[in-house]
């Protein structure tokens, strides 16, 4: 399972083979809630902040995923070992960029000698292929390409050298790990929004693949067990979040600080609740020692059609990829 986290980054890893990871707060109290729903369940979980540009693929695109199996299991799983890819737009595309004799083609390759931003799923509401916001834009460009939009074939022996090129589905999808001829291989139907849309939403295969043998090696036993708090990475709790699970009653600002230990304005306090909001059905009553809140459930995906997110989804389903 992957949440994302394109605004997060990572941080070195320890001597221990934790990989500490420094992490936007915004949603430890939902990695939280699912771990401990998942623990109820007698599951073991972890979250792991992932780059990909680390297992091979040429682009930046971090992702947290979820591992959850067994106790007996548990002991033996082990995050993949990162290893940063050599490998660059300009390298893997440079025989696309030149298959249709484009006399730019060297000339673009060396001026793209770097990852790619994070490339972003199609979007019916902003107009379908595009490679992202404004500042992954100014990176593409940086990068010689053209990201306002994606082009039906490679440039060709009539473009300019100096030509700034936009990249092609099976550009993409390059990108994003694909590669005719080896064991990552896919056909993409459909129009080219369509594939790309495919393409921008998924997952990359190297990294997919690194998670998946190091699950399969957990369930075949290999390497050493070791103890569970040695393999799971801590996971930063909200202590906002804390103090509500914990209460059988409806908390006021001041007894939230109480709890919490911590200190926060009334700005600040109520930008952390309206973050918890967003993932929790939190109750409000107007009390004498001034608001309260009270948490009343999980607003994520669970299967029951009557959810808030399956409601919300089928009213915003058409302005959404």
């Amino acid at each position: 399972m992957g949440r994302r986290a394109d605004r997060e980054d990572a941080a070195s890893g320890s001597a221990s083979r934790k990989r500490a990871r420094s992490v936007d707060a915004s949603f430890s109290a939902y990695r939280q809630h699912v771990k401990d729903r998942l623990r109820d369940l007698g599951y073991w979980s972890d979250w792991q902040l992932l780059q990909a540009n680390e297992y091979g693929v040429p682009q930046l695109r971090p992702r947290f995923v979820l591992v959850a199996m067994r106790h007996e299991d548990a002991q033996w799983f082990e995050w993949p070992e990162p290893s940063p890819t050599d490998k660059t737009v300009g390298s893997v595309l440079h025989k696309m960029m030149a298959a249709d004799d484009w006399p730019g083609a060297d000339d673009w390759v060396k001026g793209a000698q770097a990852i790619a931003p994070t490339i972003v799923g199609g979007s019916k509401k902003h107009g379908g292929a595009d490679l992202g916001p404004t500042r992954a834009k100014a990176a593409w460009r940086l990068l010689g390409v053209d990201a306002m939009g994606v082009a039906d074939g490679p440039p060709n022996a009539s473009h300019p050298a100096n030509f700034v090129p936009k990249l092609t589905t099976e550009m993409v999808a390059r990108i994003q790990g694909w590669e005719n001829g080896s064991e990552y291989e896919w056909n993409f139907t459909g129009r080219k929004t369509a594939r790309y849309r495919q393409i921008g939403n998924a997952f990359p295969p190297p990294v997919a693949r690194a998670v998946g043998s190091a699950i399969a090696n957990a369930l075949n036993r290999k390497g050493q067990p070791k103890e569970l708090a040695d393999v799971e990475n801590e996971v930063m709790h909200d202590r906002l979040y804390l103090a509500l699970k914990s209460s059988s009653t409806p908390l006021t600002e001041k007894e939230f600080g109480k709890l919490s230990g911590e200190k926060m304005d009334a700005r600040t306090f109520e930008r952390r609740m309206a973050m918890l909001a967003r993932d929790f059905v939190i109750e409000e009553d107007e009390q004498l020692g001034g608001r309260a809140y009270r948490l009343v459930g999980f607003k994520g995906f669970v299967g029951q059609e009557d959810r808030e997110r399956h409601v919300r989804f089928g009213e915003m389903r058409s302005k959404i990829s």
